[in-house]
């Protein structure tokens, strides 16, 4: 991954690829901001009318290179745009400098070095700076869809991610400086872990090779694991994860990691959907809907990451994770609309439609995890189409059965700079899940359908747990164009909202 350093050196001074400095949509035309002093000093005092002589605005997302004035050690220097300017005495919004670091980040693939002179205040913008140009450098690994040679070529080609970050303004000795960086490199390298493992195409990871990079993992970070195959899996009754599964000639697992601490003194379960591939099954995806479906099992690739980071960071508090895996095929042996599962709960279901798979490896994952008496149990899953079109591709949709625990983890993916929105689960909609056959149907009534979906699983949580369901069918995969930190392919959506939990927790503040 991209190195990061932290410099009290001079923008003018330390010896880099390109200097990146900031700037802001001013009342009268484009601002240089803070942190560039000595950039703009090497151009006269001009370089904010120099910037605009080439069209810079400022706005959010924009990127100019223009070589460097005499006095600088940098041959190039990039501007990136910020945004609005700031109010007098206000400084900048995490989340725009997090989105500027990653944009500039992104133009510098291919660098050795950048020197980012952004505005850092204080240690909190420094975390945010910094998080955001490692985030942004991502590029996934092309080795890891089984092509041997494509990480020489992309080496040889120059076009590596950005090989290290030099973040000016850093106070390497202070301790919440060293603390953010620390916080950031460890954040970013999660992400990242998770990215990748949604972008491995589906023939090279099934259920049995995630789990078993999960074992890796477990035992480099001294994480306990546990993966149950089809054998454990059909003599402990998880009908739902086996009915999924059963149509493809890459079995099933339900896979537990786990890391704790101590003198941790609360339990988190998290639970994430694992479907390596779907189709839908029986209940055929229609043509257009098939070619991303490698990212549905991005929930299990964010809790598996939130574990690992957790590990790495030394938090006081116990994780339990959980990843449903399995991949959705049609074939003889594929479950059929109007089957019945009967679930590791004992609990009887209808499946009404083959592509409502998600909720079905959840429901049996959380019926285990509710065995282990969590303080709070939070599901993640690329679970509906239905949220894309309530909540667009950029913000994910939370639902509980506690309106203060929903709220709380609002906040936090909010603090994290993940957008999301609360989301209601009216009582109304259960009854369309009633069967004539079963305890219940996987389906119910179309119009609100993600909210059907987190009624469904709420029937598997016990009564006095605390729980909530993240949907991120929305912003877990960008089949479009990068943006900010945000590169095309996996994001790693909701891993830096569980991690923050995991820290609001260790500190006793969960709300």
């Amino acid at each position: 991954m991209t190195a990061l350093t932290l410099s009290t050196s001079s923008a003018a001074t330390l010896r880099a690829d390109a200097v990146v400095v900031g700037v802001a949509k001013g009342a009268k035309g484009p601002v240089v901001a803070a942190g560039a002093e000595a950039v703009d000093k090497a151009f006269g005092g001009k370089l904010a009318a120099v910037l605009e002589t080439l069209g810079a605005t400022g706005a959010e997302g924009e990127v100019t290179k223009l070589p460097a004035a005499s006095g600088l050690k940098a041959p190039v220097v990039l501007a990136v745009g910020l945004g609005e300017a700031p109010a007098k005495g206000d400084g900048y919004d995490a989340e725009a400098l997090r989105r500027a670091a990653g944009t500039a980040a992104r133009a510098l693939a291919g660098s050795k070095k950048g020197a980012f002179a952004l505005p850092v205040e204080d240690a909190s913008a420094a975390a945010a700076v910094a998080e955001g140009a490692l985030l942004g450098a991502y590029a996934y690994d092309k080795a890891n869809s089984g092509n041997g040679t494509a990480a020489k070529d992309k080496k040889k080609n120059g076009n590596g991610p950005l090989a290290e970050v030099a973040l000016l303004g850093g106070k390497p000795r202070d301790k919440a400086y060293k603390a953010a960086a620390e916080r950031a490199v460890a954040l970013a390298a999660e992400v990242n872990r998770a990215r990748d493992l949604i972008n491995i195409p589906s023939n090279v990871l099934n259920p049995a090779s995630f789990a078993a990079t999960v074992v890796a993992a477990g035992k480099e970070f001294g994480l306990k694991t546990e993966v149950l195959d089809e054998k454990a899996l059909t003599k402990g009754g998880y009908g739902g994860i086996l009915g999924v599964g059963q149509g493809s000639d890459a079995p099933p697992r339900l896979v537990r990691v786990a890391y704790t601490h101590p003198k941790a003194e609360k339990t988190l379960a998290l639970v994430g959907k694992g479907i390596t591939y779907d189709s839908g099954g029986i209940s055929l995806k229609p043509a257009g809907h098939n070619e991303t479906m490698k990212c549905d099992m991005s929930g299990a690739a964010a809790v598996f990451a939130t574990i690992v980071a957790a590990a790495k960071l030394g938090l006081r508090v116990n994780l339990t994770g959980w990843l449903a895996l399995a991949e959705n095929m049609p074939s003889g042996a594929a479950t059929r609309p109007g089957d019945v599962l009967t679930m590791y709960s004992g609990k009887t279901v209808e499946v009404l439609n083959t592509d409502a798979e998600g909720r079905l490896v959840l429901a049996d994952a959380i019926t285990r995890a509710c065995e282990e008496k969590p303080d709070a149990i939070l599901d993640v899953a690329t679970l509906t189409g239905a949220m894309v079109l309530a909540l667009g591709t950029r913000t994910f949709g939370i639902m509980a059965n506690d309106e203060a625990f929903r709220t709380t983890v609002h906040e936090i993916a909010e603090e994290a700079g993940e957008a999301s929105w609360p989301m209601p689960l009216p009582t109304d909609l259960r009854k369309s899940m009633d069967s004539p056959v079963a305890d219940l149907a996987n389906m119910g009534e179309r119009m609100g359908g993600g909210l059907v979906a987190g009624l469904f699983l709420k029937e598997f949580i016990q009564d006095d747990i605390t729980w909530a369901h993240l949907d991120i069918a929305g912003p877990a995969f960008n089949d479009g164009g990068p943006s900010g930190y945000t590169p095309k392919g996996g994001t790693g959506s909701a891993v830096r909202t569980l991690v923050r939990l995991a820290e609001r927790t260790a500190a006793g503040d969960l709300g």
